[in-house]
């Protein structure tokens, strides 16, 4: 489509019409895309943005898990069109390139079904509060790289990596996602929503994908939520 308000509210709306898993919706321009916290998500045309559905089923991991999965297909086709290896996931789903934010993605329930909204910043990087952003081109990717050849290559990455996490379970999928992330041992900051601040050094995921911070007095804790930062 063209431009709509929001990629996620629209397959919200097709999910409640009966749309099945492994529809994707891409606009080429957003009105109204939000992103974490409901900080709104600037869609200039030429990027990415699109939404995905899954249907959870009774075996699955914890469906907050799934931005587990997207940060690791999106990092996957990022990786594939950028010609250097400036990048790394930062909790629970971003991903920086040359230390930039390029993209972002938003989980959203609604019944039985988990809308994947992914936006890249393929052509433009817009302007972001307190954060320093990029696109694939200022990165060195080929020019002739589009929007919508990206997401061709998104969902395959996506299917191939929702089928490991349904299949053999979230403990592998952390394991590429810690592989792909900051070393142990780098500093870390996280501020919750009101604001508290908390400081320590990552020390990896528990099984549940709760980012673990060791304090400076060496007490170890488990966030479930925040904006992280680097260094």
């Amino acid at each position: 489509m063209a431009e709509t308000a929001s990629t996620n509210a629209d397959m919200k709306a097709r999910a409640a019409s009966g749309a099945q898993e492994g529809l994707w919706l891409r606009a080429e321009q957003q009105s109204g895309g939000v992103g974490r916290l409901g900080r709104k998500w600037e869609s200039p045309k030429g990027n990415l943005y699109c939404s995905t559905l899954v249907v959870t089923q009774a075996n699955d991991p914890a469906p907050s898990s799934l931005s587990f999965v997207a940060a690791l297909a999106v990092y996957e086709t990022i990786e594939y069109y950028l010609p250097h290896d400036h990048m790394l996931l930062k909790w629970p789903n971003d991903i920086l390139v040359s230390g930039s934010k390029i993209c972002g993605i938003l989980l959203e329930s609604t019944a039985d079904n988990v809308v994947v909204g992914i936006g890249v910043n393929v052509a433009v990087a817009p302007a972001v509060a307190e954060r320093t952003v990029t696109s694939l081109h200022e990165e060195g990717c080929d020019r002739d790289v589009t929007a919508a050849i990206m997401l061709e290559n998104l969902a395959k990455n996506f299917e191939d990596r929702l089928k490991t996490w349904r299949h053999s379970g979230l403990s592998e999928i952390l394991s590429a996602w810690q592989q792909r992330a900051h070393p142990k041992g780098t500093r870390l900051s996280r501020v919750d929503e009101k604001g508290i601040g908390v400081e320590g050094e990552y020390a990896g995921l528990s099984d549940d994908g709760a980012l673990r911070l060791r304090k400076a007095d060496g007490a170890l804790i488990e966030i479930h939520a925040g904006d992280i930062h680097v260094g």
